[in-house]
């Protein structure tokens, strides 16, 4: 049984993570020490190793929580919360989530327009591409304020703000990726669809598009990550009172780092997620084109 274990993936994955658990252990103890030996000699108070590491694991506002801190809250936060109560990080989570999904599908879609169109136009290949890439040296944390204040100035807020902001960031990888796709038939293909009279929509069809779907799926995998840190970003910097962003901030006003880190693992959770199934819809569509087994 052990051998099974670790001649596939669960093993080395388990072992990463108990390294990961042991070393945030660890770092709880180290970080938390200093307040948590300042506060017993304030108390004139003996104290012996054990007493410490104990302590500094159930500090009600620790510098860094431990792992069994932050899996209380989401617990206490997911199972025992109704969804539909704003202290649940399920209502946080689909509120995140359904500017995500938004800004995930406005990006692809924008993607393969634009992927489309550089492959087919040279001249928009030489003066949009570069543009394309300069839009991504600017930080989102700088761009971000300015998106939300400009929309609520035309009267738009709530949800397309921040799945703009997704579709901003969201967008780049698709175009990437699928110009790459597009591109990726050999010469001596597209000289065969020619010797056939193939007709331009028949070579995209028939030739450039199912060469382009892995890559359309690869691109959609940093997409769909990529599109979550942007609906938090977008929540940020407008103070919001409900997402995954609302609970960092209100986490960092208060001081309350556990639920800063609740809220950041749910959103590494959510992002693996989209991403497994993303990579299911891949594995799906391939195999339907007969592209894998």
């Amino acid at each position: 049984m052990i051998g099974r274990l670790a001649q596939g993936n669960v093993f080395p994955v388990l072992v990463v993570v108990a390294a990961i658990i042991a070393v945030w252990y660890a770092g709880t103890v180290y970080l938390n020490s200093p307040w948590q030996i300042d506060r017993y000699e304030k108390a004139n108070a003996d104290w012996t190793a054990g007493q410490l590491v104990t302590d500094t694991m159930a500090q009600e506002r620790p510098v860094l929580p431990a792992p069994h801190q932050v899996a209380k809250e989401i617990w206490k936060t997911t199972v025992e919360k109704k969804i539909t109560s704003k202290r649940s990080l399920v209502y946080h989570a689909w509120i995140t989530l359904s500017a995500t999904l938004l800004g995930f599908i406005i990006g692809t879609g924008l993607g393969i327009v634009l992927a489309i169109a550089i492959v087919h136009n040279r001249a928009i290949d030489q003066s949009l591409m570069p543009w394309v890439i300069a839009s991504q040296t600017i930080p989102i944390l700088a761009i971000a304020p300015m998106i939300i204040v400009v929309l609520n100035a035309v009267g738009l807020s709530g949800l397309l703000p921040k799945a703009l902001i997704s579709t901003y960031l969201s967008f780049f990888p698709v175009v990437v990726g699928m110009v790459t796709g597009l591109r990726s038939p050999e010469v001596i293909q597209l000289d065969l669809m020619r010797t056939y009279n193939a007709s331009a929509s028949q070579i995209f069809w028939k030739l450039r598009w199912p060469n382009s779907v892995p890559f359309l799926f690869t691109s959609m995998k940093i997409a769909i990550a990529i599109s979550l840190v942007g609906a938090i970003v977008g929540e940020l910097p407008t103070g919001a009172v409900a997402g995954l962003g609302a609970r960092l901030l209100a986490g960092s006003y208060y001081g309350q780092t556990v639920q800063i880190w609740s809220a950041l693992l749910v959103a590494a959770a959510l992002a693996a997620t989209l991403v497994m199934i993303v990579g299911i819809a891949n594995r799906i569509v391939l195999k339907r084109m007969g592209m894998a087994q």
